[in-house]
């Protein structure tokens, strides 16, 4: 899981691209406060091959990326 609270952008997003490098994981968890880094996140997970999950609760997104099979 990656929390990316706090972070402004681009942070969040050269976190999950961290990760992707790394391990190339199935399925990744982030955390974030903000609907930028959500729009980021999701765009560079789905150039990567990955489906993206968000879900909402009060100011803060969890989304959720699954690689596509």
């Amino acid at each position: 899981m990656i929390d990316a609270r706090g972070y402004a952008c681009p942070m969040p997003v050269v976190m999950v691209q961290k990760a992707v490098k790394d391990g190339a994981p199935a399925a990744l968890e982030v955390l974030v406060d903000n609907q930028c880094a959500v729009e980021n996140i999701t765009r560079y997970a789905g150039s990567q091959g990955y489906r993206v999950d968000v879900q909402a609760q009060d100011d803060e997104f969890t989304l959720r990326l699954g690689k596509e099979k």
